[in-house]
């Protein structure tokens, strides 16, 4: 029987993917953290509602042994316990060693991008280690895979990503959010890589079915791997709009302060400001989405662009970045992909799959 484990198993994330995986017939799950108890609870949730056979178990992603992936035998290991930021590859190292495939649904630009350092030794262990299956750079990629044909040259590519308020992110996300407020990072704008401040350059934009959100700008890993990709793209932005503008602009505030020195470590906020979050949250909606903007040249050497927008309701929006992952997984494990070695999510899926994926949820794509 194939064996998944799934660490951060009961996070924002990790449990959506646990979800849907626990859907499978004739697979045996996993479902671990650093909170034995915690597992218990969603091991106990799902197994009355899946078909796989759901196991918990009390597993850290910073300690795990080779050993102990040699004793629990999985075909593949997910990691979704964050934040990324403060993880190098010892655990992907781990599965490598133990002949087990990896996937992550790491955003932490660095992280994702240098996957790549890992690839000899993972093909020469036969396996698949892959690093960024999320909303960015998986699913952005895949969009503009779709789309850029439609343009004789791209040049800019726009990303908005825009949760509903009652998301709630979890500890792990929020301390990853703030630890990035006011850093300096390079983007790659009209050529030349240019010094952006997390959460910084602050503009207001119209998103259909989600109306006007203030934009802070991102540092993720498709700065770096989307000008690989696409010859000739010389922008590339991506951008995080939160629905209550108020909030929105409390962060703006706090980058403020980090860009300045002022507050060294803003990530230590992230109790106090994740229990107002909560206690607030009964306002705005459970709609949330993401805005894919391409602009550059048609065959006639005209000014084009594309908009794609992905939009989200009744909640759904949190499955989105878990999807991905879910979908390199029920591939492995029917031996429909045959990619080996280390690399981030790119051109591992296409925009149509992922929708074929979502099908059941409340979740749409369109051109705007």
């Amino acid at each position: 029987m194939p064996r998944v484990l799934v660490l951060g198993a009961y996070g924002a994330f990790g449990t959506r993917v646990a979800e849907r995986l626990a859907k499978e017939i004739g697979l045996e799950l996993i479902v671990a953290g650093r909170s034995l108890e915690h597992a218990g609870e969603v091991a106990r949730r799902l197994s009355g509602r899946g078909c796989a056979s759901v196991i918990p178990a009390r597993m850290d992603a910073a300690d795990i042994a080779v050993s102990e992936l040699l004793e629990r035998k999985p075909t593949l290991l997910i990691n979704a316990s964050g934040p990324y930021q403060k993880q190098d590859y010892r655990l992907a190292r781990a599965c490598i060693a133990a002949g087990v495939h990896y996937v992550d649904l790491a955003d932490a630009r660095g992280f994702v991008a240098g996957i790549g350092a890992l690839d000899a030794q993972a093909k020469q262990a036969g396996v698949l280690v892959v690093s960024g299956a999320s909303t960015v750079p998986a699913l952005s990629a895949a969009v503009i895979d779709a789309y850029a044909p439609q343009l004789h040259q791209l040049r800019s590519a726009s990303i908005v990503i825009s949760p509903g308020n009652s998301f709630d992110p979890g500890l792990a996300t929020t301390q990853s959010i703030l630890s990035t407020l006011g850093r300096p990072f390079a983007a790659p704008i009209e050529g030349s890589q240019t010094t952006v401040h997390g959460w910084q350059r602050l503009r207001r934009r119209h998103i259909p079915d989600l109306g006007w959100r203030w934009l802070g700008a991102c540092d993720t890993p498709d700065l770096d791997l989307l000008p690989l990709r696409y010859p000739g793209l010389h922008t590339v932005e991506v951008f995080a709009a939160l629905e209550i503008g108020a909030f929105h602009l409390a962060l703006w505030g706090v980058s403020g302060l980090a860009r300045a020195g002022l507050l060294r470590r803003p990530e230590r906020l992230a109790t106090p400001l994740l229990a107002l979050k909560r206690a607030m949250r009964f306002l705005g909606s459970d709609v949330g989405g993401m805005a894919v903007m391409l602009e550059g040249e048609g065959r006639s050497g005209e000014r084009k662009c594309v908009a794609w927008n992905l939009i989200a309701r009744r909640g759904h929006g949190p499955y989105i970045p878990a999807m991905p992952s879910v979908m390199l997984a029920k591939r492995l494990l029917a031996g429909a992909l045959a990619a080996r070695g280390a690399m981030p999510c790119l051109g591992l899926f296409t925009l149509e799959d992922f929708l074929a994926e979502v099908v059941d949820l409340d979740i749409v794509g369109y051109l705007a």
